[in-house]
C-alpha cells in the first residue's frame, strides 16, 4: 500500500501533495484546476475548485494501480466533508478506530474530524472511482450572512457550529439517486469561462442541499441505511427504473419486472421506495405524467395521442391524475400554451 501524507491547509494543497507522490500535471482553466495522471501509478483526473464562501469541490475520476492510503493531518485543514460516490467505492476511518467504513456507490456521506487528529481515506487498486467531495470550512461558511445554519437539524447544526473542531462525526446515509443526477449535471456543463463556474457553483449548492435534506429524512426515520438489498440488486433496480423512464408506453406489471430482475416482488418494491420514495406503480405513474407534460408542451400531439404515447388506455383517468399532479387539466394546459404562444407572437 502506498501512503500519501496530507498536511496541506486547503484543497489545492491536498491535490498538489497527491501529485508529489503520484506524478501527473496540473492545468488551470477559468479557476478550475485538474490534475491529470497517466502513468504506472494511476490513470484519470482529480479536479478541484475553491469558492470564496468557504467551500471547495474536489472530484476524483480515477483508477489507482496500487492500494492508496491518504493520511490526513487535521491540524491545519479540517473541513466538513460531503461525499457522494457515483462509481466504485472508498473506505474511511478515524485515527482511534480499527475498523474501516465503506463509502458505497450512491450513498451520501458526511464526515468531520477532531482538530489535531488524523483522518484516513483508502482507495483499492484497479477500481475506477468517481467521487464528488464538497468540503466546507465552517468558520467561513457560517460567517456568510445567510448561512446561520438555523434550518438544520440539531446534529448538523452542532457540526457547523463546532468552530473548535472538538468532535468527530460520520453519517452514512440512505441511497440517493437525486444526487447522482446532480453530479452528472455538474460534469456535463459545456459552457466556458465565468458562466461555467457560476453554473457549477449553483449545482454544488443543490448537491449540498440534497445531502442535508437526506440527513434530515434519515434522522426523522431514526435509522441509518436499513435494507436487505444487495448492491447488485440496487443497481438492477436503478437500471430498470431508467428503462421505464425511457420507454413509458410499455405494458409493465410488478410480477414480470420482479421475474426479469430475479428478485421477489417485495424486494422490488423495497428498492423503489429506497431509491425514489415511491412504489413501483407510483414511480411508473410519475414518469408517465412527466412524459405527458413534455409531449403536451413540446409537440403538436392532441390529448388522445398523448394518452396513447404514454401507455394509458383511459383518457378520463389520465385527465384526473394529470390535474391532481399539476393543478391543471390537460385541456387547460394546452390552452395556456396556446395563449403564451399568441402573446410571444
Amino acid at each position: 500500500m502506498k501512503e500519501i501524507h496530507i498536511t496541506a491547509t486547503d484543497t489545492e494543497g491536498t491535490v498538489r501533495q497527491i501529485q508529489d507522490v503520484l506524478g501527473g500535471e496540473i492545468t488551470e482553466r477559468w479557476g478550475e484546476y485538474m490534475l491529470t495522471i497517466n502513468n504506472k501509478e494511476a490513470f484519470g483526473t482529480i479536479t478541484f475548485i475553491n469558492f470564496e464562501w468557504g467551500g471547495s469541490l474536489l472530484e476524483y475520476n480515477i483508477t489507482f494501480f496500487d492500494d492508496i492510503s491518504l493520511v490526513m493531518d487535521t491540524s491545519m485543514f479540517n473541513p466538513i466533508h460531503f461525499v457522494y460516490t457515483l462509481e466504485g467505492h472508498s473506505l474511511h476511518r478515524f485515527e482511534l478506530e480499527d475498523q474501516k467504513r465503506k463509502l458505497d456507490q450512491f450513498q451520501p456521506v458526511i464526515i468531520t474530524s477532531k482538530n489535531g487528529g488524523y483522518n484516513y481515506g483508502y482507495f483499492e487498486k484497479n477500481i475506477k472511482v468517481h467521487i464528488n467531495l464538497i468540503q466546507i470550512s465552517r468558520k467561513e461558511f457560517i460567517r456568510k450572512r445567510l448561512n446561520d445554519a438555523s434550518v438544520l437539524n440539531q446534529k448538523l447544526y452542532d457540526i457547523f457550529h463546532d468552530k473548535q473542531h472538538e468532535n468527530t462525526f460520520a453519517y452514512f446515509g440512505s441511497y440517493n439517486l437525486k444526487l447522482s443526477n446532480l453530479v452528472k449535471r455538474l460534469n456535463s456543463i459545456k459552457q466556458k469561462g465565468m458562466i461555467r463556474i457560476l453554473m457549477k457553483e449553483g449545482i454544488i449548492y443543490q448537491i449540498l442541499s440534497e445531502h442535508m435534506q437526506q440527513h434530515n429524512k434519515d434522522v426523522k426515520k431514526n435509522k441509518e441505511l436499513d435494507t436487505d438489498l444487495t448492491k447488485k440488486e440496487i443497481n438492477l433496480i436503478r437500471k430498470l427504473a431508467s428503462k421505464i423512464s425511457k420507454n413509458v408506453s410499455e405494458d409493465y406489471n410488478v410480477e414480470d419486472m420482479a421475474l426479469e430482475l430475479g428478485v421477489t416482488q417485495a424486494k422490488l418494491q423495497e428498492g423503489f421506495k429506497l431509491l425514489f420514495s415511491r412504489t413501483v406503480i407510483e414511480y411508473l405513474r410519475h414518469v408517465r405524467l412527466e412524459k405527458a407534460r413534455d409531449l403536451l408542451n413540446s409537440t403538436d400531439y392532441n390529448i388522445s395521442q398523448v394518452v396513447y404515447a404514454i401507455g394509458f388506455s383511459s383518457r378520463s383517468y389520465f385527465s384526473k391524475i394529470f390535474k391532481r399532479k399539476y393543478g391543471l387539466s390537460p385541456s387547460e394546459f394546452l390552452n395556456n400554451k396556446k395563449e403564451s404562444n399568441i402573446k410571444i407572437a
